[in-house]
């Protein structure tokens, strides 16, 4: 046991600031406190180097600090922990830290402030950051010598309640060094369960579900937050009801399940708008607009809203929208008392469909990028984790990457900020030291938190790597093409790869064929230490599978 575990002191002992606010991080279930220190953190180390349970890790940047927090929130359901200097570090933070708030990951950001007396001075490295934080957090604070425990406990109720995301709390230097008697307690609000919707929405739902010829059901986020999925799949099979769903919502139902229609917005999603175009009745349960816009994709028909908040949508587009508002488990609950005929949607269709689109997307070169995720998704285990980065890849995983649970692969659409594959996997494996891990990234995403692999090495994290190198910003150079516009400041470099057979302590196996890809994949894994495969392979295969219309327009 630590030295300075709580309960070897009497209650009326004074503590310093900074040990209090470590060791209610790691009352809440903190273990990993990510980011790059200052010398206004000082006291913060010191205070988790000599606490149990919890431990400070050191990033390569501050951005991918809070993108492994995000993720850290993700897996395990307890806010995420990052902090930032002043100035340049809270604003390296907040690419982060936004990325909470838009992926609705808990997380509680933590930055230097000013003392008092300098608030509002012109100072080296002196901004708000209250005001920068504002708009990326649910909330933002500051910290109180008298109120760490109060002030961690609300804010990671806030971070966990609702849709999650982040919050930050500003600490002022020089208050890490004061000591007082803390509070005792930890007083952390568990979200509270809404009401449930009302009796007449529900009614007015299950009338509506019972007149609908072909209703189609959308899952989102929030049906991954509620855990609702294998609900709503008994019921959409007991009916023939197709679903399709949002890219972070991958996991929730099995790509081969006979009423699975597909992912809206990536790769191939005019496909997939074949069949929700057909629907007079759009379903959404737990569909948060924050990764596609219903207006984008949904034909102009009724539609029904079963989520714990309204929903965010043009009302004159669609004036006929039911709002089943209030506690989600219980409104699906509802539909499975819906007493109906099974639907007129034509089953072997959609089967038809849903095999001709996982039959393009492996792609038409011999070792393109559907070739290499095929491979990765062979030789990765079932109950391994991949994290992708943001790119024409990215469009590609949504689609076709068989996803068995919810977490088994983790992306960022809500925020889609480039350079997060590699953080993540490290949050990832951190959380889950047990799985495999591995990320997909191209090589640009790679280019912008490369230095953390520097991080998995020091941490001694077997991650692989996997980089899909094509010297190309793959999407924004088709929408180029597509505008008719010259290839411009889309080339990564002229040719060649990412460089070296070993960057930062990594080494680097590259491969430009099926089997020698493959053979590298099987080595990476068994090494036990942190691999990069490198794959050659050509953008052009992205060209008539990402960017399609989810309808027409």
């Amino acid at each position: 046991m630590s030295e300075n575990m709580t309960s070897a002191r009497t209650a009326s002992e004074k503590t310093s600031v900074a040990r209090q606010v470590v060791e209610t991080l790691r009352d809440l279930g903190v273990h990993h406190v990510f980011g790059v220190p200052s010398g206004g953190w000082v006291d913060y180390m010191e205070a988790m180097r000599t606490t149990d349970g919890i431990e400070f890790v050191l990033t390569t940047h501050e951005g991918t600090g809070a993108i492994m927090a995000d993720v850290c929130g993700r897996l395990t359901g307890v806010p995420g922990i990052c902090f930032g200097t002043f100035g340049p570090g809270a604003t390296n933070l907040s690419t982060g830290v936004g990325g909470a708030l838009l992926d609705r990951s808990p997380m509680i950001a933590l930055t230097d402030e000013m003392p008092a007396p300098m608030r509002g001075r012109v100072t080296q490295m002196g901004i708000d950051h209250q005001a920068l934080f504002a708009p990326v957090t649910k909330k933002t604070t500051r910290l109180e010598a008298d109120k760490v425990r109060e002030i961690f406990s609300d804010a990671a109720t806030v971070a966990l309640s609702g849709r999650p995301g982040s919050v930050h709390v500003g600490l002022p230097v020089g208050m890490s060094a004061e000591m007082n008697v803390p509070a005792t307690g930890l007083a952390v609000s568990h979200p509270a369960i809404p009401e449930k919707a009302s009796a007449a929405s529900i009614e007015a739902m299950q009338a509506a579900l019972r007149v609908a010829r072909k209703p189609v059901i959308a899952l989102g986020l929030s049906a991954v937050r509620t855990g609702v999925g294998d609900a709503v799949v008994r019921f959409a099979e007991a009916h023939g009801i197709p679903v399709v769903i949002t890219p972070m919502a991958k996991g929730l139902i099995a790509e081969d399940h006979p009423c699975y229609a597909g992912v809206l917005f990536h790769a191939l999603s005019d496909e997939v708008g074949k069949t929700h175009q057909q629907a007079d009745l759009v379903v959404l349960v737990g569909y948060d607009p924050v990764e596609f816009n219903v207006e984008a994709w949904a034909p102009e028909v009724a539609l029904i809203n079963i989520d714990d908040e309204p929903a965010d949508i043009d009302r004159e587009v669609y004036p006929d929208l039911l709002e089943v508002t209030g506690d989600i488990v219980s409104s699906v609950a509802a539909l499975g008392t819906v007493s109906m005929d099974p639907k007129e949607w034509d089953m072997a269709a959609l089967k038809e469909r849903r095999e001709a689109m996982f039959e393009r997307l492996k792609g038409i070169d011999a070792f393109g990028p559907c070739a290499a995720l095929d491979i990765l998704r062979e030789v990765l285990p079932q109950d391994g984790i991949m994290t992708c980065d943001v790119g024409a890849h990215t469009h590609l995983i949504g689609q076709k990457w068989l996803t068995p649970a919810p977490g088994r692969q983790i992306m960022t659409n809500g925020w889609s900020t480039m350079g997060f594959g590699i953080p993540a996997a490290i949050a990832a494996k951190l959380c889950r030291p047990q799985a495999d891990v591995c990320t997909v990234v191209g090589d640009g995403g790679f280019l912008m938190s490369a230095g953390e692999l520097a991080t998995a090495v020091r941490l001694n994290l077997p991650i692989v790597t996997v980089v899909l190198t094509d010297n190309d910003l793959a999407l924004i150079r088709i929408k180029q093409q597509k505008k008719q516009n010259p290839i411009y400041g889309t080339p990564i470099r002229a040719k060649g790869t990412i460089g070296g057979d070993n960057i930062f302590g990594v080494p680097v196996m590259t491969a430009s064929d099926r089997e020698g890809f493959r053979k590298a994949l099987r080595e990476a894994f068994a090494t036990g230490k942190p691999m990069i495969v490198e794959a050659l392979v050509s953008s052009r295969e992205y060209d008539e599978l990402v960017l399609k219309k989810d309808k027409a327009h």
